[in-house]
């Protein structure tokens, strides 16, 4: 427990300093800080599947590290959020967007740690 813990404590706050990033950088209209978090979650969780890893890192990086940093419920109610002020397509661009980079960023790790 005390390893998830550790990853998690790194893994949280780079999620709110990537979103406040992303917000800085690009403004508020779209969510690319959830989008890029999960994207970047999806490959390093994928990169944890793939590899032979002790079962310490596999806490630390994959459940700590990586379910801190990803999240459905902000990526679900952001989605959601753009709806209601009718940009839907810009909804409809983050839910597919989303589903589509993060399989294939995780499908990408997943690959790169087989190779490893």
């Amino acid at each position: 427990m005390l390893l998830v813990a550790l990853g998690a404590a790194v893994g949280a706050p780079l999620r709110y300093l990537t979103d406040r990033a992303m917000r800085a950088r690009f403004g508020p209209a779209f969510p690319w800080g959830t989008f890029v978090v999960n994207v970047v979650g999806s490959f390093v969780l994928g990169l944890v599947a793939g590899a032979v890893l002790e079962p310490a890192v596999a806490a630390v990086v994959g459940t700590g590290f990586c379910g801190a940093l990803t999240t459905y419920s902000t990526f679900a109610y952001e989605t959601a959020a753009l709806y209601e002020r009718r940009a839907r397509v810009s909804a409809l661009v983050n839910v597919v967007g989303s589903v589509l980079a993060g399989v294939a960023a995780a499908a990408a790790g997943w690959m790169l740690g087989l190779a490893l």
